[in-house]
């Protein structure tokens, strides 16, 4: 976990905002459109849209933006129809990533990925390499300074909704839950005043490679850099850590 916070802190201060969010809401586009044509357009009874929706609202993507999608995903607008995919590989450093892909021409997009590994020092793999590495959890993080609760009453009060683990970690308590536990454990807080960092279903490694090398950690970042910013790569998943030398050239 520590590293997944370590590289969503890099991710900010590396984002140029505007490409950035005009990247994003195609993307969140492309994954409303795929939710609500596999389980329908209503948030209430389709536990995925819900949470794409609500990540949609949380990036000020427009409300007309999502409906459209969500029309088009049920087929009340024309759209296109994604295959959704996961791929796997390393990068510098023998990090293992995973990425979520949402394509319409998977052939493309393929040879697009495998170009980008590789011409940034990693390779792509067969399915299943690294997949074993990561597992599927709600993640929130809190800001310890300004904490309306003090750390029991956190622990308590994320433990009792459904939390599965709250550890503290550079400033920030990071609290992971199951999936199906995501929605309920970030409402309690959120209605204990709790404002979040970082409130997502992701993919967490079991285990973390640390980079202390600069050079490495250089290539390893514009893989990452160059993989978030492709079109049909939807997240971006890595077991690294970068070392706190390595963090601070970076800053």
């Amino acid at each position: 976990m520590a590293g997944h916070s370590k590289w969503a802190n890099i991710k900010h201060r590396k984002a140029r905002a505007d490409a950035q969010k005009g990247r994003l809401f195609t993307k969140l586009g492309k994954q409303l459109i795929t939710a609500a044509r596999q389980g329908g357009g209503n948030p209430e009874t389709n536990f995925r849209l819900r949470l794409i929706i609500e990540k949609a609202k949380a990036a000020n993507m427009p409300n007309e933006n999502i409906e459209r999608a969500i029309a088009k995903g049920t087929g009340e607008l024309e759209g296109v129809t994604y295959e959704e995919m996961v791929y796997e590989g390393y990068g510098p450093g023998g990090v293992a990533i995973m990425l979520d892909i949402l394509t319409d021409n998977r052939n493309r997009t393929a040879s697009e990925i495998r170009h980008l590994f590789s011409r940034h020092g990693g390779n792509l793999g067969e399915t299943g390499c690294v997949a074993w590495m990561f597992d599927k959890k709600g993640l929130l993080t809190v800001k310890k300074e300004g904490l309306p609760l003090d750390e029991d009453e956190l622990l308590l009060l994320a433990l009792e909704a459904g939390a599965e683990d709250v550890k503290e970690e550079e400033g920030l308590y990071e609290i992971t839950t199951a999936p199906e536990n995501f929605t309920a454990v970030r409402e309690t807080l959120a209605a204990q005043g709790l404002t979040f960092e970082t409130a997502e279903v992701t993919m967490i490694p079991q285990t973390t490679v640390e980079i202390q090398d600069n050079k490495e950690a250089e290539r390893l970042l514009k893989l990452m850099d160059a993989l978030e910013e492709h079109d049909d790569v939807q997240e971006v998943y890595a077991n690294f850590e970068l070392s706190s030398e390595v963090l601070a050239a970076l800053k």
